[in-house]
């Protein structure tokens, strides 16, 4: 009686794992290629999917082992590396399952030899700037947290992603910029070597003031105004003789040029009660038109009448 059951147990277990097999083994796509036949199997996209998410788990936990203890900044640019890293490891992960599974890749590659020349036709600029993200990370000319200037435009770089760049403008909008305008474009990066950038306030006082104390003034102001580095020391030029004006600019170092427009307009403030408790005089554009009337004319005007 034991032994006619397990003879149907083995039955059914044997019908069963037959049953799975035969449905890895539905084709769902074949193609010749020459003396060869390429099947897609149930079972080879199972497997293909499978080795897909094993590989995003793993690469998940080593992003968050690496970057546990990395600062915010560091870890941003960190991030925006690791993802060209994993779209590469998922393509190579993949090569090497099918590859695995009995699947020849070149004669896979020389069937859809016309349709990868018709995508590249129609995608080409998705290409460039896949290509153009892959030569930012490779080259390091722009990383998360950076500053840059584009199409007239200041922002903090948030997010480099495979075909786009997200940049944070100084009015709060996300500026979403293709990565080819990065190489193509010229474009200025204010923390490409280093945290703080040189700026500078421009101001014109009236003739005949006293040049030595407005140098004072402006140095003064600089010293006091928050945002500003102390070294290096901020310095003042006499810039030129206006029309109106002495020009003076002063010059200062910031460590976050994203809000230097907020700090610049803190320092005029700060100038301006200075110049007025100095008598210091900010003189307004004037022209002097001077009228000429030869005799001639009164004689005809005499005729006239």
């Amino acid at each position: 009686m034991q032994s006619g059951v397990e003879q149907v147990k083995e039955i059914i277990e044997k019908n069963i794992w037959e049953n799975i097999l035969e449905f890895f083994r539905i084709t769902l796509l074949s193609f010749e290629s020459g003396d060869s036949v390429i099947k897609i199997t149930v079972g080879l996209i199972l497997l293909v999917i499978a080795v897909f998410f094993i590989t995003s788990f793993f690469l998940q936990g080593t992003r968050m082992l690496l970057t546990r203890k990395m600062e915010d900044a560091d870890k941003h640019k960190f991030i925006s590396i690791f993802k060209f890293i994993k779209y590469l490891t998922y393509l190579i992960v993949v090569i090497i399952t099918l590859s695995s599974a009995g699947i020849d890749l070149t004669i896979l590659l020389t069937a859809s030899a016309a349709l990868f020349v018709g995508l590249g036709l129609a995608l080409q600029d998705l290409f460039k700037d896949i290509i153009g993200g892959l030569y930012i990370i490779v080259d390091k000319t722009l990383l998360v947290g950076d500053i840059v200037e584009i199409d007239g435009k200041v922002g903090r770089v948030i997010e480099i992603k495979l075909r786009t760049a997200r940049i944070l403008t100084r009015d709060d909008k996300v500026m979403v910029v293709p990565n080819h305008k990065f190489i193509t474009d010229t474009v200025l990066n204010y923390t490409q070597n280093h945290k703080s950038t040189r700026e500078f306030v421009q101001v014109g006082v009236a003739y005949g003031s006293d040049t030595l104390k407005v140098k004072t003034i402006l140095n003064e102001c600089a010293m006091e105004q928050k945002g500003i580095v102390k070294k290096p020391i901020p310095f003042v030029l006499f810039e030129d003789f206006g029309d109106s004006a002495l020009i003076f600019a002063l010059h200062f170092f910031v460590t976050d040029s994203f809000v230097d427009p907020k700090i610049k307009s803190q320092l005029r403030f700060k100038i301006d009660e200075k110049f007025r408790l100095n008598n210091i005089t900010i003189p307004f554009p004037q022209r002097d038109v001077h009228m000429f009337y030869p005799n001639n004319t009164n004689q005809i005007k005499s005729a006239d009448e």
